[in-house]
């Protein structure tokens, strides 16, 4: 019997290897995404800290030391600074991973499409194969049928 040979196996191959690719480079960004957002409540925990410790300071019985509440309030306005900036990153990144996303949907489609294709043209193939089978051997049957009656 003869082996069904899909004809566009090479562009479906093409096809699997640029979805493989478009969910390596969607993973990369959400490793990115995941990453930023370790990297933004890090920020937030530190801030917390130094707000605690501003507190602490205005709370204490002792004399206030301005220079150290001045040096905690500079450095929390920078750590609010680089929390918008990884919040802005974070939701930029965000609108890559749909875009990602997107692509790697339409790439499934595309491979989907083909697989159907091949599974459709390989039942039509052997189909066609069974039938010519089915006739090969009932022309056999026929014929000795007929050697069998002379």
């Amino acid at each position: 019997m003869k082996k069904y040979s899909f004809r566009l196996q090479p562009v479906l191959n093409l096809k699997e290897k640029a979805l493989e690719d478009k969910r390596l480079e969607m993973a990369k960004v959400i490793k990115l995404l995941n990453d930023l957002q370790i990297e933004l409540d890090t920020l937030k925990k530190t801030y917390s800290s130094y707000r605690l410790q501003i507190e602490e300071i205005s709370l204490s019985s002792e004399a206030l030391n301005v220079s150290e509440l001045a040096t905690c309030n500079s450095y929390m306005s920078t750590l609010e600074q680089q929390m918008q900036d990884k919040q802005k990153m974070i939701e930029h990144t965000q609108r890559v991973l749909q875009v990602k996303q997107n692509e790697v949907n339409e790439a499934l489609k595309e491979v989907k499409v083909l697989d159907k294709l091949k599974e459709t043209q390989s039942k039509k193939f052997y189909d066609a194969v069974y039938k010519k089978e089915a006739e090969e051997i009932d022309d056999i049957v026929t014929a000795r049928y007929k050697v069998q009656q002379v």
